[in-house]
């Protein structure tokens, strides 16, 4: 378990995010189309994993439309926006944001949360995720994460970025 803090008040989370240098573990999670999408979906191409409690909050649309911003610049990279909320509002929200270079995943019939570590355990948002970041290379090795302290901040998407950077030099 890990403890993060929402407005200050401390939450924990079911577990610890994978750790660096370590093979993702592999997911299930589910696509607007209510398909079952895993990380050999994505093989061969580099992942940043933008995990969030729900799009329907002020600091998840804002790291979405970051991410997203950023995502149309990135060569053979995906950006997955992983929340709990139910497929159909995640397509929903992206339509009404014309985001078109994020992909949204929910962990709707999944065991992601756990496996990551993310399941926030212990409050009124106990089985939502936590805020973090899981930055994947292309052969599916964990190059950066980050766990945000305090569920209402962003996450340094300069570090997150800087890690695919730092991967081809």
């Amino acid at each position: 378990m890990t403890t993060i803090t929402f407005q200050g008040k401390p939450l924990q989370t079911s577990g610890e995010l994978p750790l660096v240098g370590t093979q993702a573990p592999d997911f299930s999670l589910v696509n607007g189309k209510l398909a079952d999408v895993s990380l050999a979906t994505y093989k061969g191409k580099r992942k940043i994993l933008n995990i969030v409690p729900s799009l329907d909050t002020p600091t998840c649309a804002a790291s979405t439309l970051k991410f997203n911003e950023k995502a149309a610049h990135l060569h053979d990279t995906v950006v997955l926006v992983i929340s709990a909320d139910l497929p159909f509002a995640q397509c929903r929200f992206c339509s009404n944001e014309s985001l078109h270079h994020v992909i949204p995943l929910s962990t709707f019939r999944s065991s992601f949360a756990d496996d990551y570590g993310v399941k926030l355990v212990d409050s009124i948002l106990a089985g939502l995720t936590a805020r973090a970041v899981v930055v994947i290379d292309e052969k599916d090795r964990v190059i950066y994460t980050e766990l945000v302290k305090e569920l209402s901040d962003e996450p340094d998407y300069k570090s997150a970025l800087a890690a695919l950077t730092d991967l081809h030099q």
